[in-house]
């Protein structure tokens, strides 16, 4: 027998018999009409769960981890404002509900069941997901198991407070509000979670203003392995500069109580706080998970006893709030009324083509306030005696570091945060003196963790904010790459862009740095960029492309609410010369500020018709002293600069070869799943009927003298050009 049809019969026959478990008393601090109000949100949870595995029995429903056993967190919902905002656990069905009672013209059971069923009308996701999640409830949906949403609330509690120093046109959560996030007791020991917990900490002990309340359900297992006896608390009650609660989840009375207390103290004081709350897990972990087969059955059973559902009606009756026979006409009635909703949900559209998935990846644009940018006065107060070297040319990193300036004096919202970059200025200076200029409530130093820098940023972009993170060096970003996976990425996605969290992701990466390293510090592989869907990834080449497409890439996180990556090579931010040494050609004149790049369009260099060199970052400069060294043997060629690597240029990018004989791809990432492999497919579909590549090699990149033999070289790409179109090498 299914254990939900198990513990369902066991609620019906004890709360017949007024047979409950054993518990403390109701305290009276919670009125009768919000304790049943309470109690219909957790039934209804119940039914909710007991129905949706029906429909997946009957092929009518696709996804099935259940919130029975912590419908205490009704209770948690109840001590919060529903403008709050809150990033929940996938077991925090009661909490939507309860959150829903409290704002006028909801309806939970049809909006919740939509999604069970996968069906375009809901409400968040427009039917791509089973999520918990309501724009009027101020609940962005979540699809972690791993607590991958807890960085990101850590950022949105820090925006909340950012947004009270600093005006910003797009704010969403309010001035007072404090954030809720959710998690299981297993969940606390995955990384993510644990390097958020040090972030508020650390942020809080520094009197930074960050009112966040952790939410910890522990029902003492994550899927088959047991959370040790006592493991939450001694590892959270100490934690420095976040103040612990405990109380009992099975308890509406009392977790109610408790965590009333713990959102006035993170209300009042702007501070973290951490809330234990025990729950039971019921009908194992998910649908087809069967508990019996990795616990004993009495264990099973002894939750089962604990039904957090018999706990609330034996408290209502001792509050004298609600008999036991109209608790159990209130839940028979909910389970038929659900059954009843289900019956014409699945019969709603379903997304039935690849477009129709596809539409929310890219966010809708958004209106924002015209600017005619910042003033002759404010730019010579933040300038200083950089203006007088404006009409003189300079390297990359110069040019980057005015193209912020100029940008964050045209737009209030736009914030940079990361390692180093205020006092210090960043590894290579590029954000030299933006700390001095706009001050640390816009130029944040962050703590040391990759994970943090980019939930951070999260947060503040889902708060209105243009966040500008940095990222010290492209390897480092393997230790964060889910935030932007599986967080970023994907709100627009599952909330069919209702919620949003637009930024512009700078990272310095990439190879050919002299004896400086090794590897980590010249990483020259961005796969783990290029397959996340509507994520756009822009690489400049050199020095006034970059500023140009810095301000491109502002404009699509501002108005049109897109994630950038701008991936800055970092062998470019000095360079000063290109074909021959101290001739200077290499730097460049800092374009006006109404110059930029758009999405999609390419760079080129040169009209020859023997050869088109298709390249990005390194390899473009590379490849145009190839295009000197084939102009000496009377080869014609063009470089082309794809500029924009995701999403790909392809219109742009075949216009630029019309006319070439040969197409010549060069690509400083590796031979496998590199830039180049997409560039072959591309033309071979295209029916180009002459083209090669030059890769580096399938290595890591060593430190010293050899740093740069896997990569890419001059003499290779004019090698590699006079082997494509028949010449001598």
């Amino acid at each position: 027998m299914d254990r939900a049809d198990i513990v369902h019969d066991n609620f019906l026959t004890r709360v017949a018999a007024n047979d409950f478990p054993v518990g403390a008393p109701a305290n009276e601090t919670l009125p009768a009409d919000q304790a049943v109000s309470l109690f219909r949100s957790q039934c209804l949870s119940r039914a909710l769960d007991r129905t949706s595995r029906k429909m997946q029995k009957q092929g009518q429903g696709f996804y099935t981890i259940g919130s029975s056993g912590h419908e205490g967190m009704a209770a948690v919902a109840h001590a919060l404002r529903p403008t709050d905002p809150a990033f929940l656990h996938y077991r925090d069905g009661a909490f939507q509900i309860a959150r829903a009672a409290q704002v006028p013209g909801q309806n939970m059971a049809w909006d919740m069941l939509l999604s069970f069923a996968c069906s375009s009308d809901d409400p968040i996701s427009g039917g791509r997901h089973k999520v918990l999640g309501s724009r009027d409830l101020m609940i962005p949906p979540q699809t972690s198991t791993i607590a991958s949403h807890l960085p990101k609330a850590v950022g949105s509690a820090y925006a909340i407070g950012a947004a009270r120093r600093i005006a910003i046109e797009h704010k969403l959560f309010d001035d007072d509000a404090i954030v809720m996030c959710s998690f299981g007791d297993a969940s606390a020991n995955h990384s993510t979670a644990q390097g958020a917990i040090n972030t508020a900490g650390w942020t809080s002990i520094q009197n930074t203003p960050l009112p966040l309340l952790f939410v910890c359900e522990d029902n003492g297992i994550g899927i088959s392995t047991k959370t040790p006896a006592g493991w939450i608390e001694m590892s959270m009650r100490y934690r420095p500069g976040i103040k612990y609660f405990q109380t009992d989840g099975l308890d509406i009375y009392a977790a109610h109580a408790v965590a009333k207390q713990a959102a006035d103290y993170v209300r009042r004081h702007r501070k973290p706080a951490f809330l234990h709350l025990r729950t039971v897990r019921l009908y194992g972990h998910a649908g087809a998970d069967v508990a019996t087969s990795y616990l004993p059955k009495a264990e099973v059973e002894a939750d089962e006893a604990n039904d957090p559902l018999l706990h609330s009606v034996r408290l209502l009756r001792q509050a004298g709030a609600l008999a036991p026979n109209a608790a159990l006409d209130i839940y028979t009635e909910t389970c038929a009324r659900t059954e009843r909703v289900a019956a014409q949900v699945i019969k709603r559209p379903r997304l039935q083509t690849a477009q129709e998935v596809k539409a929310s990846l890219i966010p809708p644009a958004r209106d924002c306030q015209p600017t005619n940018g910042p003033t002759p006065e404010a730019r010579a107060a933040a300038f200083g005696s950089d203006l007088r070297a404006m009409d003189q040319p300079q390297p990359m990193s110069k040019l980057i570091n005015w193209a912020l300036t100029d940008l964050m004096l045209e737009h209030g919202e736009i914030c940079v945060m990361g390692e180093d970059v205020g006092r210090k200025g960043g590894v290579y200076g590029v954000t030299q003196k933006l700390q001095s200029r706009f001050g640390p409530d816009r130029v944040i130093d962050t703590l040391l963790d990759e994970q943090s820098i980019l939930g951070l940023a999260i947060g503040m972009g889902q708060n209105g904010f243009v966040p500008m993170p940095e990222i010290q060096f492209l390897a480092y970003l393997h230790n964060a790459e889910d935030q932007l996976r599986g967080e970023a990425a994907t709100l627009p996605f599952f909330s069919n862009g209702q919620f949003t969290n637009p930024m512009v992701l700078r990272i310095a990466g990439l190879g050919y740095q002299k004896g400086f390293g090794g590897h980590f510090h010249n990483d020259n592989s961005i796969a783990v960029l290029r397959d996340i869907p509507g994520v756009i990834i822009a690489c400049p080449s050199n020095g006034p492309d970059a500023a140009m497409m810095m301000r491109e890439a502002v404009r699509l996180a501002r108005v049109e609410q897109r994630v950038v990556v701008f991936l800055e090579p970092i062998a470019l931010y000095p360079m000063r010369d290109l074909f021959d040494e101290k001739d200077g050609a290499f730097m460049g004149i800092y374009p006006s500020a109404d110059q930029s790049i758009p999405l999609g369009k390419v760079g080129v260099y040169g009209d020859g018709a023997d050869i088109a060199i298709v390249t990005y970052g390194n390899g473009c400069y590379l490849s145009r002293k190839a295009q000197s060294a084939l102009n000496d043997q009377d080869i014609q060629s063009r470089v082309i600069d794809l500029r924009w690597l995701a999403p790909l240029p392809k219109d742009a990018l075949m216009q630029a070869l019309d006319g070439c004989a040969h197409v010549l791809i060069v690509d400083e990432c590796r031979d496998t799943g590199s830039q180049s492999e997409g560039l072959m497919a591309m033309f071979a579909e295209a029916g180009i009927a002459s083209f090669a590549r030059v890769t580096a090699e399938d290595s890591f990149i060593a430190t010293g003298p050899a740093y740069a033999a896997p990569l890419p070289s001059v003499h290779g790409i004019v090698k590699a050009a006079n082997a494509l179109i028949g010449g001598t090498s």
